[in-house]
């Protein structure tokens, strides 16, 4: 293993029970024995241990069954698993409602851990509006190393629904967070959703850095992938574009023996298959993983994914349009007009015009007037400093398109350049009256 930029830490639930002043506690005990086989890729033992740790009765006057439970239901999250980790979540709601203030790390874990649910669902508002109240709580009450995992959510929230100003202020807090181990007890989750906002803003070469250390690093790359069902096949692209085709082997490779640990795991079955077809470049092993993703999100990823590999088939038009156009409904229905955009230009170059097109996230805290979802998105791109085709790539439009809409928001805005543009829309908005925002 080459030298990581990161350092791992324990989860922040499961570093409260090491303090347990209990040296026969069960629960303690048995939460010890989960995270262990987790660290070492046995899924399956961990959360049965977890489960375990779960329904023990604690002896010990402090909140180790609460964490035990939280440590279970993220766990099953990771796995997507959803129903039953909405179940083990509302076993700590019960413990928590009665006397929120009594149990602050507990009540904001909770907060976190249905977020991270939330958007595994695919919906988006439900896990940013979770993971700020989460920031709130935690802020009032102390925990402040939960705050990265809050971060994570709300920055990719913002990204899936096209919010680049939000996704930029979190970017290098993010990388702050999972370099040199800086609060983050998950860098792979920080780093990995660093890596997405800067490959966004300034392409592949500007997340490197990030994608480097997470796939040469063990134990950082376990720990994503055994998180996140979409991980792996990111990786993949993200180590092709930067022509690194060794490192994309490395990542399949782990992603296949994670399965092959944890062969009753669907999800993982599906992270790695998903990966191993994007390597080979083989449609049909993509469109296998698809139909087997728990994740929504994930699972119309793999048709985008399948959609480009056949689309370079002449022969497979067909069923290229199909898989892209499966792609758009998923990733609307997970509340990602951003990558819906994409999916949506891919089908632009092969001639197909969808009547419905995706539309941003509201951009509500911008003085955006009557501009429309789309053109506040060009205007804070072009505030950026970004050319038109700078900002035609990261939309998923035209330059042409771009120009075509700047006209209309400089005449909205009442600007004649894009200096005078940038200083209006740095500008803090006026008291909103009504929201006077055309759809």
């Amino acid at each position: 293993m080459l030298d990581s930029p990161f350092r791992s830490r324990l989860p922040p639930t499961f570093s409260d029970m090491r303090v347990c002043r209990s040296s026969s506690c069960e629960t303690a005990r048995l939460s010890e024995s989960s995270f262990s086989a987790w660290a070492r890729g046995d899924l399956e033992e961990s959360i049965r241990a977890a489960k375990a740790a779960g329904h023990s009765e604690p002896e010990c006057t402090g909140n180790c069954k609460g964490l035990a439970k939280i440590w279970h239901a993220a766990l099953l999250v990771g796995i997507r698993d959803l129903s039953a980790g909405a179940r083990a979540l509302a076993d700590v709601d019960e413990l928590t409602a009665a006397r929120p203030e009594a149990y602050g790390a507990l009540a904001v874990a909770s907060l976190l851990c249905a977020a991270d649910l939330a958007l595994a669902e695919g919906n988006v508002p439900a896990a940013v509006d979770l993971a700020r109240k989460g920031v709130r709580r935690a802020r009032r009450t102390g925990p402040h190393r939960f705050l990265p995992d809050a971060h994570t959510v709300m920055a990719l929230g913002a990204l899936r629904q096209g919010n680049t100003g939000v996704s930029a202020e979190f970017a290098n807090q993010l990388r702050d967070c999972a370099l040199l181990g800086q609060r983050a007890h998950r860098p792979s989750q920080c780093a990995w959703a660093a890596a997405q906002l800067l490959e966004v803003q300034g392409g592949a070469l500007s997340a490197a850095q990030l994608v480097v250390g997470i796939v040469t690093d063990d134990r950082l790359l376990l720990e994503l992938l055994a998180s996140q069902p979409a991980a792996a096949a990111w990786l993949v692209r993200a180590t092709r574009k930067l022509s690194d085709e060794a490192l994309a082997r490395r990542v399949v490779s782990q992603a296949c023996a994670l399965a092959a640990r944890n062969g009753g795991l669907r999800s993982v079955s599906a992270a790695a298959v998903h990966a191993g077809g994007l390597l080979e470049r083989n449609p049909e092993r993509v469109l296998a993983a698809a139909a087997a993703h728990l994740d929504p999100w994930a699972a119309a990823s793999a048709r985008e994914d399948a959609g480009k590999l056949l689309a370079a088939r002449p022969a497979e038009r067909q069923r290229a349009v199909e898989a892209l156009e499966s792609a758009v409904d998923g990733y609307a229905d997970s509340a990602a007009p951003r990558d819906a955009r994409r999916a949506v230009s891919r089908l632009r170059s092969l001639g197909v015009r969808r009547g419905r097109y995706p539309t941003y996230a509201d951009l509500d805290s911008m003085n955006t007037n009557s501009l429309t979802n789309t053109e506040a998105a060009v205007a804070e791109l072009v505030s950026q400093g970004f050319t038109n085709s700078q900002v035609g790539e990261r939309l998923f439009i035209s330059g042409h398109t771009v120009a075509f809409h700047l006209k209309k928001i400089f005449r909205k805005m009442n600007v004649a350049s894009r200096v005078e543009l940038t200083r209006a829309w740095s500008q803090p908005p006026a008291p909103a009256v009504g929201n006077a925002r055309a759809r």
